[in-house]
């Protein structure tokens, strides 16, 4: 009997875990089908309504923002392209720089390493204004170019490829080269598929920090068509059951790539500690 108990506790604990993160994400879906004047005055719901249908055509094709310029699809699309560029340059170079940091035999490698990594105590918000003037000077503003190239870079990224890469074992490279393997070959053919599921775990971190960025497009976009998703949830509407239902469908994109690499992006969990 006690021989469960360490484990019964374990799935308690995680249950309530779940429990406080799946309720308040399910009442907000249950008050987005209702009415705004019947939240307004009932309060917020835990039981499906009515206004599914009506609520969230009228979110998807509204035309919204300051001029009325925009529909939350086009910030869905805005969100995920800037999302989706950023995660797959991320996962381009860090591997290509990890690459180079650990196969080449660069001069002052691990100090370049450590100059990469403390890159990463410098915050958005301090190096957000000498970045915009580069891009204003590069006539990359109001551009998914713009939005993307600038924080598409991940010492944290470099760094899990890195130690990654110095895990493999080196006669993996030696018999490579007897092979008459060349540099580009050895990463294409051997690295990069031994990395895909580091690659699907770094994916997923970048895709879900360039979906909710919210400073970087508010200061590199001056017109409402290159609006994200987290700007619009701030300006899109005044009702507040619309709110909600905003706010769960720009929830669904992230879901969808979780779901879709969550096997790989487990496996790259475990196979980084």
């Amino acid at each position: 009997m006690f021989r469960f108990l360490p484990t019964t506790i374990n799935h308690f604990i995680l249950l309530m875990g779940l429990t406080l993160m799946i309720v308040p994400v399910w009442i907000i879906f249950a008050s987005s089908t209702h009415t705004s004047l019947f939240i307004n005055t009932n309060g917020l719901q835990f039981f499906l309504g009515d206004s599914f249908k009506e609520n969230y055509s009228s979110v998807l094709f509204k035309k919204a923002g300051f001029f009325q310029e925009i529909t939350a699809i086009k910030m869905f699309f805005n969100s995920f392209v800037m999302a989706m560029g950023i995660a797959t340059l991320s996962v381009v170079t860090s591997l290509m720089a990890a690459y180079g940091l650990v196969y080449f035999k660069i001069k002052y490698a691990t100090f370049i390493f450590w100059l990469i990594f403390v890159t990463l105590l410098v915050p958005l918000e301090l190096r957000v204004m000498p970045t915009y003037v580069v891009m204003s000077k590069l006539n990359l503003l109001n551009s998914f170019a713009g939005l993307i190239v600038p924080i598409s870079a991940s010492a944290i990224a470099t760094f899990f490829f890195r130690q990654f890469y110095k895990s493999i074992p080196e006669e993996l490279l030696e018999a490579a080269k007897l092979d008459g393997t060349n540099s580009w070959k050895f990463f294409i053919d051997f690295l990069v598929p031994l990395s895909k599921t580091m690659i699907a775990a770094v994916f997923i971190f970048m895709f879900v920090y360039g979906y909710n960025q919210y400073l970087w497009p508010l200061i590199m976009t001056t017109t409402e068509e290159y609006w994200t998703v987290v700007m619009g949830l701030k300006t899109m509407y005044g009702s507040i059951s619309h709110r909600f239902a905003f706010v769960i469908m720009s929830m669904i994109p992230p879901v969808l790539i979780i779901i879709f690499l969550q096997k790989l992006f487990i496996q790259g969990i475990f196979q980084n500690k």
